[in-house]
């Protein structure tokens, strides 16, 4: 078992609803309600799940993008979930993310090279006098010719400017590198492009990924682990095979069963889930999935369940799932 890089337990990320008159808080969204997920060194875990289960909340709570209402956030051993500034500083050089839209990520009143050169000159590395080459270096690494430092992000394709968002991603030498759908806006061409590089990156330098993704094929080909989540909570987690060919959550079933069949004449069973996906302000009493659910009881209105392990590496959120 590879060395654990990042624990996360018990994470909650809750925001205020506020009044339009005196702003007073009147509820709270739960957009992360209680997720344990952990990331070995070298290792890609994919976080998936329809839009709004909190998936892109999750990741930047876990850079302190955003403060954590409770929970537990180790890196490399070390709690970090509580620390101010200064003693993240340290911290923000080992963690980085490459953002969804490669056309907002990046400055446009910027060449590329003052792009890349900014996490240097933020963590005072190296000389500007040395900065160029670094930058160069940064650009071959993702395929990109050291010239492009001249120009502008809106002379750049999309794949082009996600490769610069992964050069920026890489400057500071991290271990973890969170992939906030980085290649969800790109053309299906250049997605395979992108995944293609990110995974030979990881081979050289041993990164750690977390891939956040609601594209269960893409997943199939860059995960190790896969963990689900709904309504803010992780509902299953297991390595891809196990879960792609025997998932054992209700709503993991029904997500792949709406993947496309890529054998043509061959159909698969389409589990439809019936109504609406609660809101994160009112989540539903006991397992947040339960009023969707084709299988649910009475326990399941009236008891959360927790993750239970049923099989090594195999852990599903749910009352009525044997071992």
């Amino acid at each position: 078992m590879a060395e654990t890089l990042l624990k996360v337990s018990g994470l909650e990320v809750h925001f205020p609803i506020r009044s339009a008159f005196l702003r007073r808080r009147i509820g709270t969204v739960r957009a992360v309600d209680g997720v344990d997920i952990e990331v070995a060194r070298g290792e890609t875990l994919a976080l998936v799940g329809e839009s709004g289960c909190g998936k892109t909340t999750t990741g930047k709570a876990i850079l302190r993008l955003i403060d954590p209402t409770r929970g537990s956030i180790r890196f490399d051993g070390e709690e970090i979930a509580r620390h101010g500034a200064a003693r993240l500083a340290p911290f923000r050089r080992r963690m980085q993310i490459v953002f969804q839209d490669p056309f907002a990520s990046l400055n446009p009143r910027m060449t590329v090279g003052g792009i890349l050169a900014a996490p240097f000159e933020i963590h005072r590395i190296g000389t500007p006098a040395d900065r160029p080459e670094r930058i160069a270096a940064l650009l071959r690494t993702v395929g990109l010719r050291p010239e492009a430092a001249r120009r502008y992000p809106h002379e750049f394709s999309g794949g082009q400017r996600q490769r610069i968002g992964i050069a920026r991603a890489l400057a500071l030498e991290p271990e973890l590198i969170i992939g906030d759908e980085p290649v969800s806006a790109l053309d299906v061409s250049i997605q395979a492009q992108v995944i293609n590089l990110m995974k030979r990156l990881q081979a050289e330098r041993g990164l750690a990924y977390i891939m956040i993704s609601h594209n269960l094929a893409v997943v199939s080909h860059v995960a190790d682990r896969v963990a689900v989540m709904y309504l803010g909570r992780v509902v299953e987690t297991a390595p891809r095979e196990t879960l792609f060919f025997g998932a054992r959550h209700p709503y993991t079933q029904a997500l792949l069963s709406a993947v496309p069949e890529p054998v043509p004449g061959l159909r698969r069973t389409r589990q439809v889930l019936q109504g609406d996906v609660p809101s994160p302000a009112r989540p539903p009493t006991g397992c947040h999935f339960h009023l969707r659910c084709p299988i649910a009881q009475a326990r399941c209105a009236q008891e959360a369940p927790a993750q239970r392990i049923i099989a090594p590496g195999h852990a599903v959120a749910c009352h009525l799932v044997a071992p």
